[in-house]
């Protein structure tokens, strides 16, 4: 067993799969299509903040197929692409773990499907999320070394890797989605249960191709994120019910998320994974006081309206309304972020005496966590609130 769990926690079978799915280091004897001398001369290991590589050139565009990434401290691998199918499935895929993606689907889900599973999703996602940060932080387990992988990501580099926050991510949403929906609404399950699959699967592959985890990396993220919808669903009404009804959710709310990102466990170095971290929960605070205004001032969630047996036909009236819904809603979703990333930022700037361009004092704990907190609550809240009355003034419910 510790021979197995060696070999899928060692480097070798993802550099394996990026071979197999046509993505070579430049100059990788069988690569082809590329100039070797070019890749042959970069030398040594790119690894997280241990990288220490040659720039590339400025302004050098692809040639031959031939591609540069880059790390941390200037980190930069030329690679070489022999099939673009799979690598823009693999790259759109790892997006699919990303802030962009969060940020419109479960809003959308919000805003056009049903509130009662956007709600699930959002608490079961910001609990995996801050599970799998913190637990990254405590192991300190490494990315895999380069060479003999092909790294495609610059940010997540310095981050450590066990477990895959992104195969954790897509496995609670993809199936508390599921679950959710096959609650509320009548469908066939087998064929939630493949899309479910297939989104989780992609993610987790994405991973590999990208050079950003070890096998053993995305086994242990989608399991761990599997015991915890597993241990979660069986309260999932319970925790539903207390945080739309009890007088204490919307102080508990914004004090816990607090506590825990000023308590996250320190580093030697700066990593983004608290910042990252500070942004999910914030998200997930104002998202949670918006569903309790919701409840005690607008539409209450318990209501036999809320129950359905199906999802209704699509027409063509319908597809107008929910893009119109969903355009309006990230417009105003982006517009709150940026105004209260600039509001934020200069009222800490003024503060603590830092220009708003200085990198390493919006690093400070004590910068970093109410600027991502604020913003990200403020656009949680946004979604949620402020967004579905808008749609009601202009007629879009």
């Amino acid at each position: 067993m510790s021979r197995l769990l060696g070999t899928l926690r060692s480097s070798q079978p993802v550099a394996r799969f990026q071979r197999c799915c046509g993505l070579f280091p430049a100059g990788e004897e069988g690569s082809g299509g590329g100039d070797p001398a070019e890749g042959a001369g970069e030398s040594g290991v790119c690894n997280g903040t241990a990288a220490q590589r040659r720039p590339v050139a400025a302004g050098r565009g692809p040639r031959n197929g031939m591609r540069s990434g880059r790390g941390p401290q200037g980190c930069a691998q030329k690679y070489i692409v022999k099939n673009y199918f799979y690598y823009y499935l693999f790259k759109f895929s790892a997006a699919l773990g990303e802030e962009i993606f969060y940020i419109t689907f479960l809003p959308f889900i919000y805003w056009n499907i049903d509130h009662s599973v956007s709600r699930r999703m959002i608490i079961i996602w910001s609990i995996v999320m801050y599970i799998g940060q913190v637990s990254k932080d405590i192991l300190k387990w490494p990315r895999p070394l380069s060479p003999p992988v092909v790294k495609l990501e610059m940010r997540t580099d310095a981050e450590y890797g066990m477990p895959s926050t992104h195969a954790m991510a897509a496995t609670a949403i993809s199936f508390s989605f599921l679950i959710a929906t096959t609650n509320q609404y009548k469908y066939p399950f087998e064929l939630g249960l493949v899309a479910a699959f297939v989104f989780s699967t992609l993610v987790c592959l994405s991973r590999l191709y990208t050079g950003m985890h070890t096998v053993l990396d995305v086994i242990g993220g989608a399991l761990i994120s599997a015991v915890l919808l597993v241990l979660l669903y069986p309260a999932w009404d319970t925790i539903d019910h207390l945080l739309l009804t009890s007088p204490f959710c919307p102080l508990l709310s914004i004090v816990v998320p607090l506590v825990l990102c000023y308590n996250y466990p320190k580093l030697d170095y700066y990593s983004p994974t608290r910042g990252d971290t500070t942004t999910i929960l914030g998200a997930g605070a104002g998202a949670t006081v918006g569903f309790w205004l919701n409840n005690q001032y607008a539409t209450p969630a318990y209501t036999s309206e809320n129950f359905q047996l199906g999802f209704p036909l699509i027409t063509s009236k319908m597809l107008v309304v929910v893009l119109a819904r969903f355009f309006v809603g990230i417009f105003i979703v982006l517009l709150t972020r940026r105004l209260m990333k600039s509001v934020v930022l200069g009222m800490l700037g003024y503060r603590y005496k830092f220009p708003i361009g200085d990198l390493e004092a919006r690093r400070r704990l004590e910068v970093e966590v109410p600027y991502k907190f604020i913003t990200y609550s403020s656009v949680g809240f946004s979604a949620t609130v402020l967004v579905p009355l808008l749609h009601g003034l202009l007629g879009l419910m």
